[in-house]
């Protein structure tokens, strides 16, 4: 018997615990989404989350005045969880209610998605009317990664976790990364909504983000370096949490002369010039495989989107140091 699963069977031996597990099986939660759920004080809820993250059956990650859990994403505890889902007796009045109170919880973090969109839609429409569909770029980047599959990918400024759910089908599990807590509150929704519990999202800066070297093997950047200061310094991130040959994809706009886009929609850079950013990318040790352009079409000073796929060479940590 593996040493590493008796301290886990010794924690999973408790009703709660076992609600919890469930819960957790079913996307990241915070301490009193799980009170709200389980009907529990919050020093007994969080007695209990510390012995499941003893064991190594769930993690704990800090975001403001907020700490999220999630299960630990290994064969083991999958297979765990997988064992309480089969046999948790669903018809069971405690369990109906548990099942009841997420759907409530989940009905709320979608209102206040919903909000959010409400309260952003008239800047996202104008930006949208100035450029390609987003239909089209999405059918373009999955069209550069055909045939491939992918064990984690990281989204950087993650926004509504779309890309995260673009690239479901073809990797086993993803994170995306936001400093906006907003932004990770709609992800989260958008994310659970559409049932994709191996997908989670975590506050993080783009150039510093919280993975190790090499960690992951297909890293994306949707309309996010214009925004940012020095978009280079980004770039050097993804390349080092990239794998030797792993996947980078970058969207963003060629360079424009929308300056209402800097004024009204804080946007820091009027696009980059292609040569520009392949120059950065080659700079933080990446290999230009492919780079696609999207013209506006029939819209009078349209946006033209450009998407740059490159692969981390072998030698990149040299490029990074």
């Amino acid at each position: 018997m593996s040493a590493d699963l008796l301290p886990k069977l010794k924690a999973l031996a408790e009703p709660t615990r076992l609600r919890i597990i469930s819960l957790l099986a079913q996307g990241e939660m915070t301490v009193s989404e799980i009170m709200q759920v389980l009907g529990q004080s919050q020093p007994r809820v969080s007695r209990h989350l510390k012995l499941l993250a003893d064991a190594g059956l769930c993690e704990r990650f800090p975001e403001g005045g907020w700490v999220f859990y999630r299960l630990v994403r290994t064969g083991l505890v999958s297979s765990l969880a997988g064992l309480v889902e089969e046999y948790a007796d669903f018809d069971a009045p405690q369990a109906q209610r548990d099942r009841q109170r997420l759907s409530e919880l989940k009905s709320q973090r979608r209102a206040h998605a919903e909000l959010y969109f409400k309260e952003a839609a008239q800047e996202w429409a104008h930006i949208r009317s100035l450029q390609y569909s987003e239909e089209a770029v999405e059918s373009a980047l999955v069209a550069l990664t055909e045939g491939r599959e992918f064990k984690l990918h990281v989204d950087v400024g993650t926004g509504t976790g779309r890309m995260l759910e673009l690239f479901s089908p073809q990797a086993s599990e993803g994170m995306g990364v936001d400093l906006s807590r907003e932004m990770l509150s709609v992800a989260r929704s958008k994310l659970s909504e559409a049932g994709l519990s191996s997908r989670f999202v975590r506050q993080a800066d783009a150039s510093a983000l919280p993975l190790e070297d090499g960690a992951a093997d297909l890293v994306t950047v949707h309309q996010v370096l214009h925004y940012l200061p020095d978009p280079r310094v980004a770039l050097q991130e993804c390349a080092r949490v990239l794998v030797p040959g792993g996947l980078l994809l970058v969207v963003d706009f060629d360079e424009h002369r929308h300056e209402r886009l800097r004024e009204e929609h804080h946007h820091r850079h009027l696009g980059f010039p292609p040569a520009r950013m392949t120059g950065w990318l080659q700079a933080a040790g990446m290999t230009l495989k492919a780079l696609e352009t999207l013209e506006s079409e029939g819209i009078e000073g349209g946006l033209t989107v450009l998407i740059w796929a490159a692969a981390r060479t072998e030698d990149a940590g040299d490029a990074l140091r």
